[in-house]
């Protein structure tokens, strides 16, 4: 399982003016930083979680399961990171603990690897990326719905449910090979088996505690990652074989970089997606006076995504342009 995730798969593709030997700096793997994120990560979990359990039945269950909720949900960034291969240098690390964070995200695994190599090749171009967040017309209803994930959380489960059932859809047969289909066929059938043992587990124990832990709560807890996924690319140009143009670094408060798995270093991923995680504040450092200037947390990119979004949704042909930006970094 080998796509490129390469974002510079096309020789048009902008790349910044850096060092070889510098750069191959930023690429060096290890487990060791993986292992004390993830186990923080996966610590949390275990204590939202079993407070959560300890005030079901009364109001202190609601800011128990949001916190649950909330990390949970952001199994999706972490997914999308281990999916590169790039958190762990060990091999078998990196696939135990994508499947893992796979099926937490309900994104099926072996689908959307394929898919997200895709989006990197071909980013926000219309007729190939399968990952455009928001295309024209923005469709706010929609934008608004997934930060609970309706949208997209019923297209990959419907998704999950055809490949279970070894219909493939056009997806499967526009980018994932044919050599893979039997895997992700068994990894999906893998998904609805979890989650009907969890529905049937709820149902013979007479309560819905069991439902707050399993897939549901990548629903009610949704909101973080779509507000941090919307940066990402919304508004921004497409068709643009250059990454600053299409897509944005935001800086984040400590938290929200941990919840969002430092991928507010979206350029820069873009830019070079086989730097580890926690090697992009070191290379959006390195490279930040090539770049457009991040934004200076929610407040400051929101205030440019909210109004075009709106505008979007009116008109198709507006977009956030940056080029003059881009332009006066080559002349410098």
């Amino acid at each position: 399982m080998k796509p490129s995730g390469n974002a510079s798969a096309s020789p048009n593709w902008y790349t910044c003016d850096i060092d070889r030997k510098i750069l191959k700096g930023h690429f060096a793997r290890d487990d060791m930083h993986a292992l004390v994120h993830l186990g923080v990560w996966f610590a949390l979990l275990g204590v939202t979680g079993y407070l959560g359990f300890l005030s079901w039945g009364t109001w202190w269950a609601v800011p128990a399961f949001l916190a649950y909720g909330t990390l949970y949900a952001g199994a999706e960034a972490r997914a999308h990171e281990l999916g590169h291969g790039t958190p762990f240098r060990t091999a078998w690390l990196n696939t135990v603990f994508y499947h893992i964070t796979s099926f937490i995200a309900l994104r099926e695994a072996y689908y959307c690897k394929w898919r997200h190599s895709v989006h990197h090749t071909h980013t926000i171009a219309t007729e190939h990326d399968p990952e455009i967040q928001v295309k024209r017309p923005a469709d706010l209803v929609k934008i608004g719905l997934d930060f609970f994930y309706i949208i997209g959380g019923w297209q990959e489960l419907k998704k999950i449910t055809l490949h279970a059932l070894g219909i493939m859809t056009s997806g499967v047969k526009a980018f994932v090979p044919q050599s893979e289909w039997r895997n992700m066929v068994w990894s999906s059938r893998a998904y609805l088996a979890v989650m009907a043992l969890v529905i049937l587990f709820a149902i013979w124990s007479g309560s819905f505690l069991p439902l707050m832990y399993v897939a549901l709560p990548r629903f009610y807890g949704g909101w973080f990652h779509q507000l941090c996924g919307l940066t990402q690319h919304a508004g921004l140009a497409e068709e643009a074989e250059d990454h600053r143009l299409n897509t944005r670094t935001v800086y984040m408060d400590p938290v929200s970089q941990f919840l969002y798995f430092n991928m507010n270093y979206h350029l820069e991923h873009h830019l070079y997606p086989m730097v580890p995680f926690h090697a992009l504040p070191r290379l959006h450092a390195r490279l930040k006076d090539q770049l457009p200037p991040a934004y200076d947390g929610f407040i400051d990119v929101y205030a440019e995504i909210l109004p075009a979004l709106w505008r979007q949704s009116r008109d198709p042909s507006y977009f956030v342009d940056r080029t003059a930006v881009v332009a006066k970094l080559q002349a410098a």
